[in-house]
């Protein structure tokens, strides 16, 4: 009897001596790992994803400190492991949900095939899914656009951070919540898919902020005579929706098949050629009062605005004297 009770003691020192390697001896990743844990895992499959990734000594001993210690819920998520641990130092971060997150930058004028790309490029998924999301989730804007196609001219440039638990839709739902909110600053309510259409003609067309009432008053004037506003992004956006855009525009791509070809359509394409930012927005929605109704670049990053077309012409051949005498 009493060599039974010697032996179920060393079995329990040893025992003991094991969990308090298992828990509280660190672990050096050799690398930066990530783990990522989805909603639902049980705490064994947490554990169990942690020691494959060789960040903890044991499964066991991560799955016995949980339940010595309350069974703290753990926080679904990406982790980046990159730094010497123990069970302890991991378990907390998992039950504080200190998950990785991924940071999306969106520039102002990016397409949603720019931004589809770019979530991808953060690891966040498929341009694919994103554009199927940017494409079905368009309930997201009908109250205000209630012919909307898709979410493009909708998700509002920013920076962005997301999880990979994260969803597409959840990811273009936070990009028109934030588009809202914009609107809601400058008092966009009213007649949003035109002025979100021709803000983002007008994004495309000129960086300079100042510039932009003056190229607003320029399609406004355009419209108002209904002459075509001939507006080059237009037909590389026609292009880019059927995959045949080459980098670069040619003459013959002015007579591009397309409803968004504003050169052989006369009006505003039928919907937004890209995602304006809260400048062109306002410049859409308030246009400077002019008699303009041309403007080409004068090879500095800016623009000359013309009345007629003869005062355009001299703009014109100035902008390629320019680039002659580069």
């Amino acid at each position: 009897m009493r060599k039974i009770l010697i032996i179920v003691l060393l079995a329990i020192v040893a025992l003991g001596a094991w969990s308090a390697w298992a828990i509280w001896m660190p672990v050096s990743p050799q690398a930066q790992k990530f783990v990522l844990l989805r909603p639902g895992y049980s705490t064994r499959r947490i554990a169990t994803e942690l020691k494959e990734a060789g960040v903890i000594r044991s499964a066991d001993a991560f799955v016995l400190w949980h339940y010595l210690h309350h069974r703290r819920s753990l926080k679904a998520g990406e982790y980046v492991f990159d730094k010497t641990a123990n069970v302890i130092d991991i378990h907390q971060r998992l039950a504080r949900g200190d998950v990785y997150v991924h940071t999306v930058v969106i520039p102002e004028g990016y397409t949603m095939f720019d931004i589809a790309q770019a979530v991808q490029d953060a690891g966040l998924g498929s341009s694919e899914d994103f554009l199927r999301a940017a494409q079905a989730n368009v309930v997201l804007i009908s109250d205000l656009v209630p012919e909307a196609k898709t979410l493009e001219g909708y998700l509002f440039p920013s920076t962005y951070e997301f999880t990979r638990t994260e969803s597409m839709q959840e990811m273009v739902a936070a990009m028109v919540k934030q588009f809202r909110q914009v609107a809601r600053e400058i008092g966009l309510s009213t007649d949003v898919e035109r002025i979100v259409t021709l803000a983002s003609i007008i994004e495309k067309e000129t960086a300079i902020p100042d510039e932009r009432p003056l190229v607003a008053s320029v399609y406004y004037n355009r419209l108002s005579k209904n002459i075509a506003l001939q507006a080059d992004p237009s037909v590389i956006y026609a292009e880019r929706l059927q995959g045949s855009y080459g980098g670069a525009l040619h003459h013959a791509d002015m007579h591009f098949p397309s409803s968004y070809n504003t050169y052989t359509h006369a009006g505003l394409p039928p919907g937004p050629i890209g995602n304006p930012g809260k400048s062109s927005l306002e410049a859409a929605l308030h246009p400077a009062n002019t008699d303009y109704f041309f403007f080409v670049s004068n090879g500095n990053g800016h623009h000359r605005f013309a009345h007629s077309l003869e005062e355009h012409n001299r703009n014109v051949a100035a902008y390629r004297r320019a680039l002659n005498n580069r």
